[in-house]
């Protein structure tokens, strides 16, 4: 399983929001920001600043996906 941050993706195309937008309304970083474009994890703490930033829930933000090599129980 990975972490997907379409969801936020999504999120700010729907606001008519850019990544810098976020970044300035939830005192991001330029790593955290690029950092998330890459697929790779953040605290939960930055998760939580997004979330207030956005006054959206955390399926807004990530999704849990499946690895295509991944075997169901």
């Amino acid at each position: 399983m990975h972490i997907s941050y379409q969801p936020l993706w999504d999120t700010l195309k729907e606001r008519g929001m850019r990544k810098e937008d976020l970044r300035l309304a939830a005192g991001l970083t330029t790593n955290m920001i690029a950092n998330m474009g890459k697929g790779e994890h953040i605290s939960m703490k930055t998760m939580l600043r997004i979330c207030g930033a956005l006054h959206c829930d955390i399926a807004d933000v990530i999704a849990l996906e499946q690895d295509d090599n991944s075997v169901a129980p």
